[in-house]
C-alpha cells in the first residue's frame, strides 16, 4: 500500500470509530442482530448444502431459537417467581436480622442506628419542606417521563434485533461478497486470509462463551443447592449469564450467595460451602471449561482482559463491555501478525 492509501485507510478507520461513539445510543439492536446472524449463519449454510432455500432455512433457525426458548421459559420462569417469591416474603424478617446483627455494631463503632427512624423529626422535616413540594413533583413527574421514554425505547430495541438479525442472515453471504467485491484486488488475499483467522477466534470465543456461561449458571446452581441455599437457582444463573464478561459471574454470585447465606443460616461454615462453590466452579472455567471450549485462540493475558473490558465501559457503556473481548479477540489478530512482519523487516534486522 502507498502512504496515500495507508493514510487514507487511517482516515476511514477513525471516521468509523468516531460515527460508532456518537451512534452507540441506536446500535445496540444492530450489533445484537448482527451477532445473531453471526451465530446463526453456519447453520444456514449446513440446510443449504441439503437443499433448503436460504429464506427457508433462516426461519427454521428462528422457529428453532424460538422453541429453545420458549421451552427454557417454561422451566426456568416459575421456579425464578417461586425464589424470587420467597425473597420478597423473607424482606421483613431480613430487616429484623439487620436490625439485632448491625444496629449494635453500628452503634458502638460509628454512634449511628440507620434503623432507627425518628417519626417526629420525619414529620417535621416534611413540614418545613413542604413548600418545595411543586418543585420535587416536578422532578418526579420528569423522571416518570424520562423513564417512559427510556422503556419505549427498551421495547423498540427488543422488537427491532429479531427483524435485523432475520434480514442479515438471510442476505449474509451477499453481504459478504460485496464486502470482499470492496477490497483493493492487490490486498485481496491478505485480507481474506486476516478476515478468516478473525472469524475463526470469534467463532471459537463466541460459541465456547456461551457453552461456558450455561455450563458454570448449572454448576454453581447446583453447587448452591447442595449446600441447601433457599436461593440456588436465582443466583446460579445470575452468575452464569454475568460469566459473559471473565471473573463478573464469580464476584456477583459469590457476593449475593454470601448475603443470602449469612441471612439465612446466620453462621460460618455454610459461607465457607459457599467459597468451595464459586471456588470449584472458577477452577473448572480456567482449567477444563475455557481450554476445551475455547482454547488458547485469542491468547490476552488475564491482565488484558480486565483491561479491555474497563476500557469497553469506559468508552462505550454496557455494549462496550460485551464487545470489549470479541473487539480484543479480532485485534490480537491484527497484532500478531504485525509482529510477525515486523520480526522479518529490515527495520529489525
Amino acid at each position: 500500500m502507498s502512504t496515500l492509501e495507508k493514510t487514507f485507510a487511517l482516515l476511514l478507520l477513525g471516521a468509523s470509530l468516531v460515527a460508532i461513539y456518537l451512534l452507540q445510543p441506536i446500535l445496540t439492536p444492530f450489533l445484537v442482530g448482527i451477532a445473531l446472524a453471526y451465530l446463526g449463519d453456519p447453520i444456514v449454510d449446513r440446510l443449504e448444502t441439503l437443499g433448503v432455500a436460504r429464506t427457508i432455512g433462516v426461519l427454521i433457525v428462528f422457529m428453532a431459537f424460538l422453541l429453545v426458548l420458549t421451552g427454557a421459559l417454561l422451566i426456568v420462569v416459575p421456579v425464578l417467581f417461586r425464589e424470587t417469591g420467597a425473597l420478597i416474603r423473607d424482606i421483613p424478617a431480613f430487616v429484623i436480622w439487620l436490625q439485632q446483627t448491625t444496629s449494635p455494631y453500628l452503634v458502638e463503632t460509628l454512634g449511628i442506628d440507620p434503623f432507627d427512624l425518628n417519626l417526629d423529626a420525619l414529620k417535621s422535616r416534611i413540614a418545613s419542606d413542604w413548600q418545595e413540594a411543586g418543585g420535587i413533583v416536578g422532578r418526579v413527574l420528569s423522571e416518570i417521563t424520562a423513564s417512559g421514554v427510556a422503556l419505549l425505547t427498551a421495547i423498540a430495541n427488543i422488537a427491532l434485533t429479531p427483524v435485523v438479525a432475520f434480514y442479515m442472515l438471510r442476505d449474509w453471504d451477499k453481504v459478504m461478497q460485496r464486502i470482499r467485491e470492496m477490497i483493493p484486488r492487490d490486498l485481496v488475499d491478505k485480507t481474506v486470509s486476516l478476515l478468516t483467522e478473525c472469524d475463526e477466534v470469534l467463532s471459537s470465543f463466541l460459541r465456547g462463551q456461551m457453552l461456558i456461561m450455561i455450563l458454570l449458571g448449572c454448576i454453581y446452581t447446583m453447587g448452591l443447592t447442595l449446600v441447601g441455599l433457599k436461593l440456588a437457582f436465582l443466583i446460579g444463573m445470575l452468575a452464569g449469564l454475568a460469566s459473559i464478561v471473565p471473573y463478573l459471574g464469580f464476584f456477583v454470585g459469590i457476593f449475593a450467595a454470601t448475603l443470602a447465606a449469612l441471612f439465612q443460616f446466620q453462621d460460618a461454615i455454610h459461607l465457607v460451602y459457599v467459597g468451595i462453590v464459586f471456588g470449584v466452579g472458577q477452577m473448572l472455567e480456567g482449567m477444563v471449561l475455557t481450554p476445551w471450549l475455547v482454547g488458547n485462540r485469542i491468547g490476552l493475558h488475564p491482565v488484558a482482559v480486565i483491561f479491555a473490558v474497563l476500557a469497553g465501559g469506559q468508552l462505550f457503556g454496557f455494549v462496550g463491555v460485551l464487545l470489549a473481548l470479541p473487539v480484543a479477540a479480532v485485534i490480537m489478530v491484527f497484532v500478531r501478525h504485525l509482529h510477525l512482519s515486523y520480526i522479518n523487516s529490515e527495520y529489525y534486522e
